[in-house]
């Protein structure tokens, strides 16, 4: 399995944490959250690994380079232009292998998940895609029929819905999106013309056609520390 982790985003939640550095070299527990991500994957068996990169990519650049990881740790360089979720996938494509789902992970998240298992599932399934998702509070939520299949998107606060399958939308399960998932290359023939866009949306479009899959999590621990009381509570348990 190969994988991506999207470390380019420009971290301004953490306020001063990110002044001088990027969000993905911020310290949890004696280590950048960047280092703790690819530990996790290389210990459960991934090949390689692509960071994307872009506030304060040199900084990232170098410390991937000071390391000997053990598998390869690629670069896709986002200096020019921060492409979000999507954009930022399609344009490290050319370095992935073409016949092997794609790990996505971002940065921020500290988890406990097999990843076997969400793969093990992916494949099972012949899945295009395989969204790893919670029951959390939060104000956005993927919906999903019950066979786990994705239905639409939405955001509690606005009233806002997007809708991929309207028969199954309104009895459907609400779960928050975790940030990690799984992506087969064909993905890729799916993709827009423009070079800047989110994946969530390419998830919901092709979900009106297409096998895109929730992956159910009740894993002991999950953390997104992009906020600076989740960061303080994660240093408090690292």
């Amino acid at each position: 399995m190969q994988a991506m982790i999207f470390a380019a985003g420009l971290g301004t939640r953490l306020k001063d944490e990110t002044a001088d550095k990027p969000k993905a070299l911020v310290d949890v527990g004696g280590k950048p959250l960047l280092q703790r991500a690819i530990e996790k994957l290389s210990a459960e068996g991934v090949s390689k690994i692509v960071v994307n990169v872009h506030h304060f990519a040199p900084l990232v650049i170098d410390f991937i380079n000071s390391k000997d990881w053990g598998i390869p740790v690629l670069i896709s360089d986002e200096s020019d232009k921060l492409l979000e979720t999507g954009g930022g996938l399609k344009f490290a494509s050319h370095l992935f292998s073409p016949n092997e789902p794609i790990l996505i992970y971002n940065v921020d998240i500290l988890s406990s998940i097999n990843l076997h298992d969400i793969f093990a599932q992916h494949t099972k399934t012949k899945a295009i895609a395989t969204l790893v998702v919670r029951q959390r509070e939060t104000q956005r939520y993927f919906k999903f029929d019950s066979e786990h299949n994705l239905v639409g998107w939405i955001n509690k606060k606005t009233g806002e819905t997007k809708i991929s399958q309207p028969e199954n939308f309104q009895e459907a399960a609400e779960m928050a999106f975790s940030g990690i998932h799984i992506v087969d290359p064909e993905i890729f023939d799916f993709m827009p013309d423009e070079d800047r866009f989110s994946i969530v949306q390419v998830y919901l479009e092709l979900a009106k056609t297409k096998n895109i899959k929730g992956y159910f999590d009740s894993s002991e621990l999950w953390m997104d520390v992009g906020k600076p009381a989740q960061l303080e509570k994660a240093r408090n348990i690292f």
